[in-house]
């Protein structure tokens, strides 16, 4: 899919219309290609982007997120990400690919399937719908305030090319609302869907994940808007047959790559093809799951020698490489070609449900959704709980809660990232004294705006600033409790 000739079809990064139901096509072009084509390369372009990508520089998962959250650490270059310094190819490419891989086509794909466009499909209209609300949470959560209303209008009637900067709560209440529409559009027993390459036409699939995207940012937004957020999981929880979410690990929103390229998996891309070392496991991580016995330690990593050992992030280089003969290696479930790359799972849906109940947002007992949680998560790598885990976890508090969603967040670093910065939770241990960081020391808190909003959109985009404070990465997001 990576390498399919539609991608000459990106537009403009700049604008959209009000509710996004506008993207003009050109009437004289006679070319128009279907749904069937656009949605499986948006799809794979942007879970790649979001998995990682495979270009150095610009690996947001392996050389930002994984190595932020002490999943992963470097063992040479520990300035790529490491030790928090990026290159500006790390903010403007992940930038650039969201909206033009990503949002242009999923928009396109709603324009053609709304009731009025050129073919209408309500299943193709509300998989896009589920899909552009996706990667528009990505970009917010990443960036902070983005174009949003006013985003990929560039080619319409009345084109748009400096596009207004919405704040974080408002692109929040947009995707909020779109992810219930999706839900309404997706109809399990209507017309059928072809270039799936996520759930393979599965409708009622894709309504549970519309759901439960929907629960996961309504629970990330609960501390900025309790009662709104209270609200949206209580009506989605009331009716699962009007609202489902995931009910099992089969549920779970992940792309299974194929065992040849160019649609392999990005680590797989990375570390076999490109036969990169330069990562292991964080001695954090390893710590944490060999402290509770956690049997997932034998999937995310392999040991050296027989045991586990991992290195301190962001050592400098000299220090670091002392540990290539001793340190665990990424785990080779994650290098395989086939690998799923993962959007959501039901364990991060239980998480999520566990805090809600925790904070009295819905009923039902936190205890057991943290429970399940973790269940879910070992089910996911098909491993089975030990005897006597549970105690060793403990009772469901935010700081476990939050401490199990992060383990199963591996590889999702993204997410997790996210999570962090909401909650400051799980805490980190003491950095190792001979570390060293930029940011001023600071774990990252967003990516600055890419240098194309500088030199073509810098007047709204100063705007967008002014919502945050300033274009660095120490600016909060609006959803830090």
């Amino acid at each position: 899919m990576k390498k399919l000739l539609y991608s000459i079809l990106l537009v403009s990064t700049l604008g959209c219309t009000d509710s996004f139901d506008e993207l003009n096509l050109d009437p004289n072009n006679p070319v128009n290609i279907g749904p069937q084509y656009l949605l499986p390369y948006a799809t794979e372009r942007s879970v790649d982007r979001y998995w990682g990508g495979n270009i150095r520089f610009e690996r947001l998962n392996l050389d930002g997120t994984m190595l932020w959250m002490q999943y992963l650490s470097r063992n040479i270059y520990s300035s790529e990400g490491d030790n928090y310094g990026i290159t500006p190819t790390f903010y403007n490419n992940t930038w650039k690919s969201f909206y033009n891989d990503g949002l242009v086509n999923f928009q396109r794909i709603i324009t053609q399937s709304k009731p009025d466009g050129v073919s209408p499909h309500t299943n193709y209209e509300g998989v896009a719908l589920v899909m552009r609300s996706w990667v528009f949470s990505l970009l917010t959560d990443l960036y902070g305030p983005i174009p949003y209303q006013e985003a990929i209008k560039g080619s319409a009637e009345s084109p748009i090319f400096t596009p207004t900067y919405d704040t974080q709560e408002a692109v929040y209440a947009g995707i909020l609302a779109d992810l219930k529409l999706a839900n309404e559009k997706l109809i399990v027993g209507g017309p059928s869907v072809s270039g799936d390459i996520l759930y393979q036409g599965n409708i009622l699939k894709w309504k549970k994940l519309a759901n439960s995207l929907r629960i996961r940012l309504a629970n990330r937004q609960a501390a900025k808007k309790p009662t709104e957020s209270r609200a949206i999981l209580r009506e989605i929880l009331s009716d699962p047959a009007k609202f489902p979410i995931f009910t099992s690990v089969a549920d779970n929103a992940a792309l299974v790559h194929t065992e040849v390229r160019p649609s392999n998996n990005e680590w797989h891309e990375v570390m076999i093809q490109g036969g990169r070392t330069d990562w292991n496991l964080s001695k954090t991580l390893v710590d944490r799951l060999q402290a509770l016995q956690d049997p997932r330690l034998a999937v995310y990593g392999t040991p050296v020698g027989g045991k586990f050992e991992g290195i301190p992030n962001g050592l400098p280089d000299a220090i670091a490489t002392t540990y290539l003969s001793s340190a665990a290696t990424l785990g080779s479930y994650f290098t395989r070609a086939s690998t799923p790359s993962v959007i959501m799972t039901y364990s991060e849906l239980l998480f999520a449900l566990a805090e809600a109940a925790l904070d009295g947002d819905i009923s039902g007992s936190a205890q057991t959704y943290y429970e399940q949680g973790i269940q879910a998560s070992m089910a996911q790598y098909t491993v089975t709980m030990p005897a006597g885990y549970l105690a060793l976890a403990g009772p469901a508090t935010k700081e476990s809660i939050l401490l199990q969603k992060w383990i199963a967040l591996f590889g999702q670093g993204v997410e997790a990232w996210a999570e962090y910065r909401r909650t400051g939770l799980p805490a980190m241990p003491t950095r190792d004294a001979r570390a060293v960081f930029e940011n001023d020391g600071l774990l990252p808190t967003r990516l600055p705006y890419p240098t194309t909003e500088y030199s073509l959109n810098k007047a709204k985009m100063e705007e967008g600033v002014k919502m945050i404070g300033q274009d660095n990465m120490k600016s909060k997001l609006w959803w830090v409790e």
